[in-house]
């Protein structure tokens, strides 16, 4: 079933390439450079899966480089980073795209990572893998209530990743079609499991299988812009892909918020600074919907003259249980800042409240503050720190993958306050390279848990714990 999906999927872009490409009388054999259209606003966008770039609200400066004020062009600030940031002795232009290696810091003169044009639809994808080791050894090989990296000591192929993309790129002005699809192989699908569509064909429990992250249709039209189909939330910070992330653990806030959804939503550009979002979808990580009720989706984001400075509030509410009697709300709250030309700071909020929700069966509240400060040191190496505090009340948010098994999480919860502190650094040798070590410490002062855990860590013995980590991702 999943290799009929995919090919049905991809039958579909290619046809809806054609048929655009036909009514814009472009010719079915240009290989052309679709840019982002000015309309889009998603949390994965398609100029982030082609450059890895984190969406940064300004482009990190060097020290020499002139300011975005000036009113220089884009590219003439780009090209003045690229250039001074290089190593000394390194050709003019050499991290700009030519062929010649920049000494230092590895080749990072090759051309951005390949990609398949064709009738305006762009192919490619990465492969994640990595490894985690825990200082408490863990008998049971979990890492506790750790996102995507849990296993311990044991070698993870996180993501090997496929997507195809056609943006409804109009340039902010008349009609435009495109589309998006996601195929994701590998340990991070058990987080990416939607009721109704990958457990119908696989069994939940495996350690490996298949998801389909995203599958939608985009019609722009002027400023307006409208999706339709299974596609990334409107809240948060940290996404599903993941290059586009600092780090390759996740926060706790990660699972605090609906990562992805079905339905529809629409974008508006008020300004070239303000941007509102509505739509509605059938739940959090559901193709069919449970109750046959609507969940609400929507927020706003601005963003400052100089791009300097961004602010996202997203909110998400609808009913989430079989009966739809039971009411689940969650907003987030993102700041980011351009400190300097080199260090960038991000703050996220994030508070939700489930009917419920929580251990036995009483209302649940979830809250919490994560920071980020993340320096560029050169083209090729960035340093990375994230300090989080989540408060889970009841116990509803923090509990591992949530299925039983050697992989899995036995327990019901945890109460309390959770704090993580992680320092990383990304390294790219080249511009389709990425090689992330991280050391993380996380520790947990609240209530004991239910169940088969007492606490969090250490088979249940511990309530903290040190791990090293490091990923590679290789795009294609």
């Amino acid at each position: 079933m999943a290799k009929r999906v995919v090919l049905l999927a991809v039958d579909f872009m290619l046809a809806l390439g054609l048929v655009v490409g036909i009514a814009r009388g472009e010719q079915p054999d240009s290989l052309t450079l679709q840019q982002p259209s000015a309309v889009q606003q998603t949390a994965f966008e398609y100029d982030r899966y082609l450059s890895f770039a984190q969406d940064d609200t300004a482009t990190p400066l060097p020290e020499n480089a002139p300011a975005a004020e000036t009113g220089q062009p884009a590219e003439a600030v780009e090209q003045a980073i690229d250039q001074t940031d290089c190593a000394p002795g390194c050709a003019i232009g050499c991290c700009d795209g030519c062929a010649a290696p920049c000494g230092g810091c590895g080749q990072c003169g090759l051309p951005q990572p390949c990609a398949l044009q064709c009738l305006g639809i762009t192919v490619g994808g990465w492969l994640e893998q990595g490894v985690t080791f825990n200082a408490d050894g863990r008998g049971d090989g979990f890492n506790g209530p750790i996102f995507t990296n849990d296993w311990t000591n044991e070698y993870q192929l996180n993501q090997l990743w496929l997507f195809l993309d056609r943006p409804a790129n109009n340039g902010g002005y008349g009609l435009a079609v495109g589309g998006h699809i996601d195929v994701c192989y590998g340990t991070d699908w058990r987080y990416g499991i939607q009721y109704g569509l990958e457990d119908d064909f696989q069994n939940v429990a495996d350690r490996y299988g298949l998801v389909f992250p995203q599958i939608y249709l985009e019609v722009a039209y002027n400023n307006l812009s409208v999706k339709v189909g299974h596609f990334a939330g409107l809240l948060s910070y940290e996404v599903v892909p993941a290059p586009l992330n600092p780090f390759y653990s996740h926060a706790y806030e990660y699972a605090a918020v609906p990562e992805l959804v079905t339905g529809a939503t629409a974008d508006y550009k008020l300004s070239s600074q303000w941007s509102v979002q509505a739509g509605f979808h059938r739940g959090w990580m559901m193709w069919e919907d449970n109750n046959d009720r609507l969940d609400f989706m929507g927020g706003v984001k601005w963003v400052s003259w100089n791009k300097r400075t961004s602010l996202a509030y997203a909110l998400s509410t609808g009913p989430y249980d079989n009966n739809g009697d039971n009411n689940r709300f969650v907003y987030s709250l993102v700041f980011q800042q351009q400190l300097s030309q080199r260090l960038k700071y991000v703050a996220v909020h994030d508070l939700g409240y489930a009917e419920n929700g929580g251990i036995g069966g009483r209302d649940e509240e979830w809250y919490g503050l994560n920071q980020y400060f993340l320096y560029k040191l050169n083209p090729c190496w960035d340093l990375n720190m994230r300090f989080e505090w989540f408060r889970d009340d009841d116990g509803g948010i923090v509990r591992g993958l949530g299925t039983v098994g050697r992989y899995g999480w036995p327990g019901s919860g945890f109460a309390g306050n959770f704090y993580e502190l992680t320092l990383g650094a990304t390294w790219k040798p080249m511009p389709n390279v990425m090689l992330r070590p991280e050391c993380r410490w996380d520790w947990y002062n609240g209530d004991d848990g239910t169940g088969v855990y007492a606490l969090p860590f250490d088979g249940g013995t511990k309530d903290n714990q040190f791990t090293f980590a490091m990923d590679l991702i290789v795009s294609y």
